[in-house]
């Protein structure tokens, strides 16, 4: 049984580690001058063709964005850089998967216009989606198998044992450490 456990989390690790390279690639497009000059549009363009329904949403948004453009760029680099690191690392596991979750239905529900199955000729759902699953199951994986011995997190909670709470679902005592 013992042995199942550290396969899984092993396992998990690996996923975590390959989805944070995915991440990690992502973040390093944001970077670009490209995406600093074109975010507004990148909003303004996902708006188009969506229901009158949902216009008050992203005409909310789009006056967001449209006070600091280059600053909402530069927090969506830095949260995607800092996602990719947390998760190739395996650093605050439980905060960066909620918060993962969070910034992936975010851009899923502003950039991706939901995936755009209101506009015509859609073809998918959209990435970002995908991506909260994924965060979902990460953190699943974690709260079964137990947290990867190979992750910053585990290193941290020997020293410090109240680093649980931020990076373990079982919280130290449960299944997140097992």
């Amino acid at each position: 049984m013992r042995q199942q456990k550290l396969t899984e989390q092993k396992l998990t690790g690996a996923l975590r580690l390959l989805f944070g390279l995915i991440w990690g690639v992502d973040a390093y497009l944001k970077w670009s001058p490209a995406f600093f000059a074109e975010y507004l549009s990148l909003i303004k363009m996902a708006a188009r063709g969506q229901p009158r329904w949902l216009q008050p949403w992203f005409h909310f948004w789009i006056a967001m964005v449209a006070r600091d453009p280059h600053g909402w760029a530069l927090f969506t680099a830095f949260f995607e850089s800092a996602t990719a690191l947390g998760l190739i690392f395996g650093f605050a596991q439980k905060i960066g998967y909620g918060m993962g979750i969070l910034f992936s239905l975010g851009v899923w529900s502003t950039a991706e216009g939901f995936g755009g199955p209101y506009t015509p000729g859609a073809t998918d759902v959209g990435t970002a989606i995908i991506y909260a699953v994924v965060f979902l199951y990460l953190a699943a994986l974690q709260y079964s198998a137990g947290m990867s011995e190979f992750s910053l997190d585990r290193l941290i909670i020997r020293r410090w044992p109240a680093w649980s709470k931020i990076a373990s679902f079982g919280g130290g005592q449960g299944p997140g450490l097992a």
